[in-house]
């Protein structure tokens, strides 16, 4: 019952075309495109990286304290579940798009290092992923080295 709902309106939305766009990526199901083009992609004007990167709350906080310069993690100043899906996002990024050139990105950085330096580094590479994603929709510009789905995979639930 709840799919068949959940297919109409990924079919009849006004953005169900970027949904579908997003859907065709390995690796983003219908949860996360349809919360991106829903919460963050559909119903603002964006104009640059920096508003976008705000808005999902992943944006550095800078520490300026005289002669000590420091960064103090992200500003979560976002929305919530917009970060918690950009994140769990690039964790199925890593795993579905192995050969994209963030996923080589992150090995080479983060690869070898603890499990502290992994999860700061999946932050980044969520921001990294967030902006590419919404390049994709706004200008059809496929991320670099990303796998598409094939035609009849995609599906609503």
């Amino acid at each position: 019952m709840v799919e068949r709902e959940i297919r109409a309106l990924i079919e009849s939305a006004d953005r169900a075309q970027a949904v579908r766009a997003l859907m065709m990526l390995t690796g983003v199901g219908w949860v996360g495109a349809w919360t991106l083009v829903m919460e963050l992609f559909g119903w603002r004007e964006l104009t640059n990286r920096r508003q976008l990167a705000s808005l999902a709350g992943l944006v550095p906080s800078p520490y300026n304290s005289g002669g000590m310069i420091r960064d103090q993690g992200i500003s979560k100043a976002g929305n919530r579940r917009v970060r918690a899906l950009l994140i769990q996002l690039a964790w199925l990024w890593l795993r579905y798009q192995p050969d994209s050139k963030h996923s080589r990105w992150f090995q080479e950085r983060f690869g070898g290092g603890s499990k502290r330096q992994r999860r700061i580094g999946i932050v980044a590479l969520a921001r990294r992923l967030l902006l590419d994603l919404w390049r994709f929709v706004a200008a059809g510009v496929v991320p670099v080295g990303a796998r598409m789905k094939r035609a009849g995979v995609v599906r609503a639930a």
